[in-house]
């Protein structure tokens, strides 16, 4: 199970990333941005590195929860990208989900 979050505000922009596994170990991540991100784009930051994460661990079954509807929906293709960067994050995003055997985006409150 993965858990993502990209978040930007007066302070900066930043994401959260905890990957549990089914021994129910937790792998805790935080990445700062030091470069201008939308909030969007914190999101997928946290959605492709997270995949990366799950993918060095060798995680073959993952479920992916998020909180961004716009970035699960895209990626899912029931939402159109727009803008460049955008179509960029959602393009990785969905060849690293390609890399697993069984892979999950959902969205979550």
């Amino acid at each position: 199970m993965l858990h993502i979050d990209g978040a930007v505000n007066n302070s900066g922009s930043s994401t959260g990333i905890v990957l549990i596994t089914p021994e129910g170990h937790r792998l805790m991540s935080a990445i700062h941005f030091k470069f201008y991100v939308t909030n969007n784009d914190a999101e997928y930051e946290a959605l492709i590195n997270g995949l990366k994460v799950a993918l060095e661990v060798g995680a073959v079954n993952l479920i992916v929860q998020s909180d961004s509807e716009l970035v699960v929906n895209q990626v899912n293709g029931g939402f159109q990208a727009r803008g460049p960067w955008t179509e960029l994050y959602m393009r990785c995003a969905q060849r690293l989900l390609k890399k697993f055997e069984n892979a999950k985006l959902e969205s979550v409150p």
